[in-house]
């Protein structure tokens, strides 16, 4: 089985608890307004990993708490997501997953029980851009929700963390930024920094 992935970055420390692996699913159908990820939209994009790959790509990471899924949608490629889920699990690792679904309409679909049987932190619901709210970790806006799917983790959580935001520099010169903020705001200052050097 493959997953279609738009990339994968094997350690960060904005994308939920700790050390985490992270991949980026390519393809989703909600196009919410405001949206930071639009190049994840199209199903065609991106590139087919193996699962099996991507499991022993984790599986070689060192100091890593866990893997976060996000995209895109994740909940639109449930199956393969799923596999590598319950392999993560089973190495001691945690899951987080961000989803632009509600849990109440995912609970429905018997191709996502898998899925979210292996999810310790599910965050749900639609980025809304009339709703902007940086101040909770990991969301992006007030309609956004927690579901501690295990006792993994606990609402003691966000007292540890704030949102941050990295940004990577390829050896090409393409920056990547991930994390939750406000990503326009840092590209400007991005582009003054570079104006004047």
């Amino acid at each position: 089985m493959k997953l279609r992935v738009f990339n994968i970055l094997k350690k960060t420390k904005v994308e939920g608890p700790g050390t985490r692996y992270c991949i980026w699913v390519q393809g989703c159908s909600r196009h919410c307004k405001g949206c930071q990820a639009v190049h994840t939209w199209p199903h065609s994009g991106g590139k087919l990993i193996e699962v099996k790959e991507i499991i022993a790509d984790i599986a070689a990471q060192k100091d890593i708490e866990g893997v976060t899924f996000l995209g895109g949608e994740p909940f639109e490629q449930p199956e393969a997501l799923g596999i590598i889920a319950e392999n993560v699990r089973k190495a001691g690792l945690s899951v987080l997953c961000f989803t632009g679904a509600l849990i109440e309409d995912l609970r429905v679909n018997p191709l996502n029980k898998k899925l979210l049987n292996n999810i310790d932190l599910l965050i749900d619901g639609e980025f809304m851009i009339d709703k902007i709210d940086y101040s909770r970790p990991w969301c992006g806006s007030s309609n956004q929700r927690y579901h501690f799917l295990t006792s993994r983790y606990n609402d003691e959580i966000f007292a540890k963390y704030k949102n941050k935001v990295e940004v990577n520099i390829s050896k090409s010169g393409v920056i990547f930024m991930n994390g939750m903020g406000n990503f326009d705001e840092i590209l400007q200052k991005i582009d003054l920094v570079m104006l004047k050097k």
